[in-house]
């Protein structure tokens, strides 16, 4: 590109001004698609290992889970434009080209709105599936053991 059209490119971007230039790093607009990924129902961001290991370590006090607002995700940041790659897992049942569609479009109108970068692409590798229905029971079981692990501490305290 010519050195005329780079400036053109700068004069129409909102983070480059008269006044000086505004530089978004990679990680604030990996967070962003990660959030905007999230919104879409349906989807995870991450593999079905990633957000093992970053629910493990979410669950551990005073540890968060490493950013799982970006898991899954990885920008390409220019002065203008941006360009996002993603990893997510996709309900079973739901259309897998309707919902990278969905995420494809949220992404896009996320990051070109609050961060003001073009976004170029957004490419999506859907590498597993999940139940929503038994995780709902798995959560509920894990909910009904700690009520009866508290209630069993109150009991032992009682007892003293």
């Amino acid at each position: 590109m010519s050195e005329q059209g780079t400036q053109q490119q700068r004069q129409d971007s909102p983070l480059q001004t008269d006044r000086g230039g505004t530089r978004i790093e990679d990680s604030v607009v990996a967070k962003i698609a990660g959030i905007a990924a999230q919104e879409v129902d349906g989807v995870r961001m991450g593999g079905s290992s990633s957000q093992s290991v970053g629910g493990l370590l979410s669950s551990l006090p005073g540890v968060s889970g490493g950013g799982g607002e970006s898991r899954g995700v990885s920008v390409e940041v220019g002065e203008v434009e941006a360009a996002v790659d993603i990893t997510a897992t996709v309900a079973y049942g739901r259309s897998i080209p309707q919902v990278s569609e969905a995420v494809r479009r949220n992404v896009v109108n996320r990051v070109e709105n609050l961060v003001g970068l073009r976004v170029t692409e957004v490419n999506i590798t859907v590498n597993d599936v999940f139940f929503p229905e038994q995780e709902r029971q798995q959560q509920q079981q894990k909910q009904q053991k700690q009520i009866e692990q508290q209630q069993q501490q109150q009991q032992e305290q009682r007892v003293r």
